[in-house]
């Protein structure tokens, strides 16, 4: 009996020394787990604070990205208010682009309008009738173009007109025999920049033709007025042989009063000279281009006195291509 209890008391002690190592074993577990709890409660708690500092980061974004939103709706906005007034704009454009090319369709003067490149960028129906152009000629050179004109370079006066940055105008001829007044000015878009050049011909044919008349009758009043004053025995006769004026030095001469301007040269100074081969001659004479022509006639002065005087006559041409003969009565003995 004494040896059992000593067995109880042995197995006892052992199963206390067990439970003392498992004791110890589980403070052991249970320390660790307390430290990992805190080191995640650590970490729990800094993920927190992250989560706290990223919450007011995503607050101040959701700020930001209102205001973002404030402004895209802003900018929104006024693009929709540019987007309609460019949209009204490029109706405006589009009523001007119909207006210019109506205008340029129905404008009866020729225009040309030249890029500062040199090149062609439009030009009216009637450019293409006294400047050689076909539509295709849009973006063609300038210079490449062969005009009915009589006119140096084109684009030597245009290139000019764009450098110097002021217009040049002259007069030129096509080859038909039409007269225009060229201009050349400088062509100046909406920033009041030179842009190119713009070139028009304006007919002025019936105003070349009008002062042209006026040149030759002013030429023809001019020679009339000379013969008229003049102290030798004069008068004239143009191309058909009808006398135009006699001066006062041959009616002295003939001793008659009456103006013969209007009167054939048969019937000039009848009775007061002999109308013969010597007049014959002279008028046969002036009927050629030779510029002077001499004949002896016979005549009657004003006391009735026969007497033989020889008749001058040279001829005085006008820019209309007609011409005035004046004969000089001249004693034939001078």
């Amino acid at each position: 009996r004494g040896g059992q209890s000593r067995r109880g008391d042995r197995d006892d002690d052992e199963r206390v020394a067990g439970l003392t190592h498992e004791l110890a074993a589980s403070r052991e577990y249970m320390q660790s787990i307390i430290q990992e709890l805190e080191a995640a409660n650590e970490e729990l708690q800094s993920a927190n604070e992250e989560i706290l500092s990223s919450n007011e980061e995503l607050q101040s974004t959701n700020e930001e990205l209102d205001t973002a939103k404030e402004e895209l709706q802003s900018t929104n906005e006024e693009l929709n208010t540019l987007n309609d007034e460019l949209h009204s704009r490029n109706e405006e454009l589009s009523r001007v682009n119909s207006d210019l090319l109506n205008l340029l369709a129905t404008v009866d003067v020729t225009i040309l309008i030249i890029g500062d490149d040199l090149r062609i960028r439009r030009f009216t129906p009637m450019a293409e009738r006294v400047l050689n152009l076909i539509p295709t000629d849009v973006g063609r050179p300038i210079g490449q173009i062969n005009p009915n004109l009589n006119v140096d370079s084109l684009e030597t006066l245009t290139r000019r007109t764009i450098d110097t940055m002021s217009a040049h105008e002259r007069e030129v001829q096509d080859k038909q025999g039409h007269w225009y007044s060229l201009r050349v000015r400088p062509y100046k878009n909406i920033d009041n920049r030179v842009d190119g050049a713009v070139l028009t011909l304006v007919d002025i044919s019936v105003a070349k033709r009008y002062q042209h008349r006026i040149d030759v009758e002013a030429a023809r009043d001019r020679l009339a007025a000379e013969v008229a004053v003049g102290r030798e025995p004069t008068f004239i006769v143009d191309e058909h042989m009808v006398v135009k004026l006699a001066n006062r030095a041959l009616a002295d001469l003939l001793g008659v009063d009456d103006n013969p301007a209007g009167t054939s040269l048969a019937e000039f100074g009848r009775g007061q000279w002999t109308i013969g081969s010597a007049v014959e001659s002279l008028v046969s004479g002036l009927a050629t281009e030779q510029a002077l022509v001499s004949a002896p006639t016979t005549m009657k002065d004003a006391s009735g006195q026969q007497r033989v005087v020889r008749l001058h006559a040279h001829r005085a041409g006008f820019a209309d291509g007609t011409h005035w003969n004046i004969v000089v009565v001249k004693d034939d003995a001078a």
